[in-house]
């Protein structure tokens, strides 16, 4: 599994974080999201599915 995150299009909303605390943060300084890990284990695959569909302005995207 690959995660591609588009941070032009991050709103900082932060519902990644919640949804895969283990694979995204965000910048202190502007809220913008950050991966931590952009090809994450299979284990995370539920968590980080769940976050791409919660992300309000659709900027990341899984390639499984």
């Amino acid at each position: 599994m690959k995660v591609l995150l588009d941070q032009d299009k991050c709103v900082g909303s932060g519902q990644c974080v919640l949804a895969a605390p283990e694979v995204f943060d965000q910048r202190d300084e502007d809220g913008v999201a950050i991966l931590l890990q952009t090809e994450p284990p299979e284990s995370d695959g539920d968590d980080v599915h769940h976050a791409a569909l919660v992300c309000p302005a659709q900027a990341i995207d899984v390639e499984d």
